[in-house]
């Protein structure tokens, strides 16, 4: 089946360019031109992607964003933006944004983009029967973000939650810097060797009886991560 994008651009050559090339490469396109339109479409049909320029008439990119995340949490949203500050990008992303691609852009990268979003989303969610898991008297629900550790219950953050979906899908075998880079924080954004270690530094304080003594959560320097139980 086709995946199916919903673009929002109100700059007619643009919208038309896009919407050919990529349909050109397989995708089912859903143009709009404004954020009320937008907003009205999505509830209207089922998308994999939304691509969406921020100055656009009525109600801008964000809002459309902020509209799309109450009613659906998981598909990506790549925003495209002429704002290329990175206070503009920080914004992006916390409005509920995966990925921000400034304008003008490349037309290959952005293909890229887009298909590296929708395949990394149908990775995370492929495997939809774990919606929660326990180990000794620890328990997660990766639906809720609800927890249960070692000082008693708490709320993941939706990076942690990933993460640590990530790491107990693969139990008792090493997940490489690569695949969390993929899965957890797509190709654009590119954390440190110690941002991840600094989860997983969490993940024991959360979850282990002696942090500085790890029963569960490992690191492998220059290997990967690994969660044992």
């Amino acid at each position: 089946m086709k995946k199916r994008i919903l673009l929002l651009e109100d700059e007619k050559h643009l919208l038309d360019n896009l919407k050919l090339n990529l349909e050109i490469e397989g995708y089912v396109v859903v143009p709009v031109t404004n954020g009320e339109e937008a907003i009205s479409t999505f509830k209207g049909e089922k998308f994999d992607l939304a691509l969406l320029d921020i100055m656009v008439p009525l109600i801008d990119g964000l809002r459309v964003a902020e509209s799309i995340r109450l009613i659906n949490s998981k598909i990506p949203i790549l925003f495209l933006s002429a704002k290329n500050s990175a206070q503009d990008r920080v914004l992006g992303l916390k409005k509920g944004g995966d990925d921000y691609l400034n304008k003008p852009f490349n037309l290959e990268e952005l293909i890229l983009r887009v298909k590296n979003l929708i395949s990394r989303n149908e990775k995370l969610h492929q495997k939809t029967e774990l919606k929660e898991f326990s180990f000794g008297s620890n328990y997660i629900n990766f639906v809720s973000y609800d927890a249960f550790g070692t000082n008693g219950k708490f709320t993941l953050t939706k990076k942690e939650a990933m993460l640590l979906k990530l790491l107990v899908e693969n139990k008792n075998e090493v997940v490489s810097r690569d695949e969390i880079l993929q899965t957890v924080w797509g190709y654009s954004v590119y954390p440190s060797t110690r941002t991840i270690d600094n989860f997983i530094l969490s993940f024991r304080k959360y979850f282990e009886m002696d942090p500085g003594n790890p029963v569960h959560f490992k690191s492998l320097r220059g290997v990967g991560y690994k969660f044992i139980v």
